[in-house]
């Protein structure tokens, strides 16, 4: 069983990597030079003639992976397409800084940076000296503003926008895409649309896009604000749009890639149930908390911590709330093991071969799930800056993991002791940005993260707890991966005094 398990797993990932590959097909994808020190992709299809330039910018926390879709599907319509990585995201070493509160600041220093790219890509041989810029969600406002500036865009592509910049004659041939899911975002691209035309309604397009004065706002069925990213909806109007502003036709299909990707990652999820197996396995109980034991210690942690920690200003890692984040973790997870400590839990937990079982589990989440991830996702793999992050992040993620693999008794416990234990960090975390939500406003933008975790490599740890009997070592193995997967994906940040 096991091996006809690994077997499918392995069959269902190389299928799907097979079709992600295809997408990339009849295209060159090489670094773009004459952009300092902004990582940029320069996406040109085989034999393409000189084509219009197009600029994509990702949100916050993201990176030129996740916007692939949108790249792959404009360079195959034969456009001279560019990705880049923002200061502070993906593998641009430079962090982020500024105001972030004003136009004049953080903002002004991405429009610069996104005009640098536009610049150097105008300067390709294959470039026809048109220019449109795309961009989703955070670089929706970037996008906009820089179309206004040096140089200007003759077409925006706005996916899941918000722009106080927008008026009714500004940006010219602007197309607005939202998730259908995203409810005020597609207000706003509704009030945008409506600023050229009081009546014009969803879908409809006001103006005449061969003659700058196009303006379109449209949403994507069942999809939020990632999802977006994926829909056929969005990458075939962003392609027409673009189409109809520059005089152009394709016939190209549009690459399905959500659906593959999905796969891929469940699969390689999977593919770690057969690998736990082959673990050396033991039928020995793990030791458990009576009901009233375990509820301190999985409530304590989550009330005293926050409160313990709001008189304090933590500022000493250059990434947004990465700081906070790790010593609420740290603080979190010692109170977790001093209550593992005090109810007998701790005895026979860290025999030598916990140890490399959680460097199998690190290695399996950083290495081959992460691999994957950075290829068609999200950047995974970081630049020498992030080191010091990932490592202190490490710091408060392992005694945290450690302490929740061991009070859930490693997947062995009832599944409600499970949900309580992420319920109530979860809980904890929300308590600490209501305690401070300007300053931990971020938070909020971990916790989607935080719950994927939980439930990707949450299930993986549960296997490998389950068969070892060694919650200790899916519980270090898991905090590795935790913090890598924080310390590479969210911003860089120099603050400013």
């Amino acid at each position: 069983m096991r091996s006809l398990f690994a077997g499918i797993a392995l069959i269902l990932i190389a299928l799907s990597i097979w079709q992600l590959e295809q997408d990339r097909m009849g295209l060159t994808i090489s670094p773009l030079d004459g952009t300092g020190t902004t990582p940029a992709s320069l996406y040109l299809r085989d034999g393409a003639e000189a084509a219009p330039v197009v600029v994509i910018a990702h949100g916050f926390a993201g990176s030129r992976q996740l916007m692939e879709p949108f790249a792959l599907t404009l360079a195959q319509a034969g456009y001279v397409v560019v990705s880049f990585d923002f200061e502070g995201h993906g593998r641009n070493p430079v962090p982020m800084s500024g105001d972030v509160t004003s136009i004049d600041g953080t903002t002004r220093l991405l429009m610069e940076e996104t005009g640098r790219v536009a610049r150097a890509a105008l300067a390709h041989p294959r470039a026809d000296g048109r220019l449109a810029y795309l961009g989703h969600s955070m670089a929706s406002d970037i996008v906009i503003r820089q179309a206004l500036s040096e140089p200007p865009g003759d077409a925006v592509v706005a996916v899941s926008m918000f722009s106080q910049a927008v008026t009714a004659m500004e940006p010219v041939n602007l197309l607005a895409i939202s998730g259908a899911w995203e409810t005020q975002l597609t207000q706003e691209s509704l009030r945008v649309l409506k600023l050229t035309d009081p009546d014009a309604e969803l879908g409809q397009t006001t103006g005449d896009p061969a003659k700058s004065t196009g303006r379109r706002a449209v949403t994507a069925p069942m999809v939020e604000h990632v999802g977006v990213l994926y829909s056929q909806t969005a990458l075939s109007e962003a392609r027409d749009w673009l189409d109809a502003v520059f005089g152009r036709s394709s016939a190209e299909p549009v690459p399905l890639r959500g659906g593959w990707i999905a796969l891929l990652l469940l699969s390689t999820v999977a593919l770690g149930w057969p690998l736990a197996r082959s673990l050396p396995r033991s039928d020995a109980p793990c030791p458990q908390p009576g009901r009233r034991g375990f509820w301190l210690a999985a409530l304590v942690p989550a009330i005293i911590t926050p409160l313990a920690l709001a008189p304090f200003e933590l500022r000493f890692l250059p990434v947004l709330v990465a700081d906070y984040l790790a010593v609420h973790l740290a603080v979190y997870g010692v109170l977790s093991l001093l209550f593992c400590w005090r109810l007998g839990l701790l005895r026979g937990q860290f025999p030598a071969r916990a140890f490399w079982i959680a460097g199998a589990v690190a290695i399996f989440g950083i290495a081959v799930f992460g691999g994957v991830l950075d290829r068609y996702v999200a950047s995974f793999v970081p630049h020498a800056g992030r080191v010091p992050v990932i490592a202190g992040l490490a710091l408060g993620a392992v005694p945290f993991l450690l302490g929740d693999a061991i009070l859930s008794a490693g997947g062995r416990a009832p599944l409600w002791r499970g949900l309580v234990l992420r319920l109530a960090f979860l809980g904890s975390l929300a308590l600490a940005v209501a305690l401070d939500f300007e300053g931990l406003f971020f938070l909020v933008i971990i916790l989607p993260v935080i719950v994927l975790f939980f439930l990707l490599f949450g299930t993986m740890g549960g296997w490998v707890g389950r068969r070892t009997g060694l919650p200790a070592a899916g519980g270090i193995g898991l905090g590795l991966v935790l913090a890598w997967s924080i310390g590479v994906s969210f911003p860089m940040f120099q603050a400013t005094f």
